[in-house]
């Protein structure tokens, strides 16, 4: 029988802890890179709600940074044409949406300070949190390789796409089938896996991934509703912990933009091997 060697007197156990954690470091890195501008974009929603930063209203202050953020990014080459321009197509899709939940017909939030740059109850900088998911998509494709097994067929895809976009704006009068879509999201991908290069390649369930990017963005919502971005109906009077439920919209919305961003990789998807 094989006698058992405690893991800390195990040969080479040190060095595999150290390239571990080097590892660690790596993908924490990557992904801070990769979310560069919502990171930036958050940062300076939370210092404007501290600091009043004259003479434009904070909203215009805040449209205006996104917009040499992404300047910034784009002349720097950290994002290519070709990706900012997928990522503003989900910018236009989601400030159509924006309209649409703020109306005084729905009203699912609202944006209680004024501004200059704003179209009817929204305030343009809106549409660049929602390009920030994108923008964090795009780059974390590019920068940590991803490539992917067992990928639906991309029609099934866009076809999931558009009914996600569409329930979120049926849903206040029709039945709201969002679970209905959860599951077709699960029955999609439930094969695919997502293989993805720090040092090593490393894979996991691209459905996993979903679930994690959603959860980080609602940390995000969190942040911005605390520091009076926007507000839901239950947040007027004081401001309460936004409901996990919310993970769900995020989820199906954050699947939207994966789509949006497919379309720059359609050839690396379906050679099953990373191609810029």
């Amino acid at each position: 029988m094989r006698e058992f060697v405690p893991l800390s007197t195990r040969t080479g156990t040190s060095d595999y802890l150290t390239a571990l954690l080097n590892e660690l470091v790596v993908f924490t890195l990557k992904q801070a890179n990769a979310a560069l501008f919502g990171g930036l974009l958050l940062t300076f929603m939370l210092l404007t709600h501290f600091v009043d930063l004259p003479p434009f209203h904070r909203y215009d202050t805040i449209f205006l940074f996104a917009i040499i953020t992404q300047l910034f990014l784009i002349l720097s080459g950290l994002e290519t044409r070709r990706e900012v321009m997928v990522i503003f197509g989900f910018h236009v899709v989601a400030t159509v949406m924006e309209l649409y939940k703020t109306s005084a017909l729905i009203g699912s939030w609202n944006y209680p300070g004024p501004a200059w740059f704003a179209l009817w109850n929204v305030p343009l900088f809106a549409g660049f949190m929602y390009s920030a998911v994108g923008s964090y998509i795009a780059r974390a494709w590019k920068l940590l390789r991803l490539r992917f097994t067992n990928y639906p067929k991309l029609r099934w895809t866009y076809l999931l796409c558009i009914a996600i976009y569409v329930n979120f704006f049926t849903h206040h009068f029709v039945y709201d089938v969002r679970y209905i879509l959860v599951a077709a999201t699960v029955m999609i991908f439930h094969r695919t896996q997502v293989h993805f290069t720090v040092i090593f390649e490393r894979r996991m369930p691209l459905l996993l991934g979903f679930l994690l990017i959603s959860f980080f963005v609602w940390i995000a919502e969190n942040i911005a509703t605390y520091a009076n971005v926007w507000l839901y109906p239950s947040q007027q009077q004081l401001w309460t912990l936004v409901s996990p439920h919310k993970m769900g919209a995020w989820f199906l919305l954050m699947i939207v933009s994966f789509v949006l961003v497919s379309l720059l990789y359609r050839r690396s998807i379906r050679s099953g091997r990373f191609v810029e």
